[in-house]
């Protein structure tokens, strides 16, 4: 006797006008791309746990989540489900992202022009505080406080515009050279400052007119005493590659021995392998 698919199939939903069965709702699903999309993750996630979860530790992800979690402060439970995620759900997307970055350093050589490169624009962890405010007289009114023998705290509290810093006396959390944060200008004059100095002339950024303190000011030393920093900051920079990320996946992928069993999916993960290839052929020629 034959039984078919639909009738041994799961149901999902109930209406009045029938049900909607595992099935339906797959077949569906699989000719969308965000169904394709999830797919592909978790092919990917499968064989990156195999080659690399040795090296990623439940620590590291519970460190991450914590920083996410510190940031956001009370606000986190909504950012989360505004972006359709549980605590669980949220900790494998990091988890899968630590799984690439070792795969990515896995099939990365760093070479010494790269190290000397990045050593260029290195700068160690610097901490600051400033004052906003919007205009420029008012900044150089500020400064001439300072120089009178103001105290800084006590001005960013009484004159800065910035609400989250202002009554911490304008400090900001640690930065270096990789902030995204930060808009270029207001770290060039960071990184210029020596510790206990403060900018002399207002910095104009998108957001008005800075003062600038530094707070905290580490030597940039030698670049032998930073080589893994920077070997952390070019893998970090690979990880916002996506043609070099492309290609990292189809290796995995490759090596991972995955067989796609439905044919209507036979090339969901074509573009991937055939980087790989090419990738290859390139480097072999």
């Amino acid at each position: 006797m034959t039984v078919s698919l639909a009738a041994c199939s799961k149901t999902v939903a109930t209406t009045s006008g029938g049900k909607i069965t595992e099935s339906a709702y797959y077949d569906s699903m699989k000719k969308t791309s965000s169904g394709k999309q999830i797919l592909q993750q978790m092919i990917l996630d499968k064989v990156l746990e195999k080659q690399y979860g040795s090296k990623v530790s439940a620590k590291q992800v519970n460190a991450q989540y914590n920083t996410y979690a510190s940031q956001y402060g009370s606000s986190f439970s909504s950012v989360l489900s505004e972006n359709s995620l549980t605590k669980s759900s949220f900790k494998q997307q990091l988890r899968s992202n630590l799984l690439l970055r070792e795969a990515v350093k896995a099939n990365t050589t760093i070479t010494e022009k790269q190290l000397e490169k990045q050593w260029k624009s290195y700068q160690p962890k610097t901490t600051v505080a400033h004052i906003l405010v919007a205009k420029k007289a008012t900044a150089e009114k500020v400064i001439k406080l300072l120089q009178a023998g103001g105290n800084f705290t006590e001005l960013a509290k009484k004159y800065s515009t910035d609400t989250a810093t202002k009554n911490k006396g304008g400090k900001l959390s640690a930065f270096d050279n990789t902030d995204t944060s930060l808009v270029s200008a207001f770290k060039k004059a960071a990184f210029a400052l020596k510790q206990g100095e403060y900018t002399t002339t207002p910095v104009k950024t998108s957001y008005g007119y800075h003062i600038i303190k530094s707070i905290k000011r580490p030597a940039k030393g030698k670049m032998s005493a930073h080589i893994s920093e920077l070997k952390k900051q070019i893998i970090d920079s690979d990880m916002n590659d996506s043609s070099l990320l492309q290609t990292v996946i189809g290796k995995v992928l490759k090596k991972g021995n995955v067989s796609i069993k439905d044919n209507d999916l036979k090339d969901i993960l074509s573009s991937y392998l055939s980087t790989s290839s090419s990738s290859s052929s390139s480097s072999s020629n």
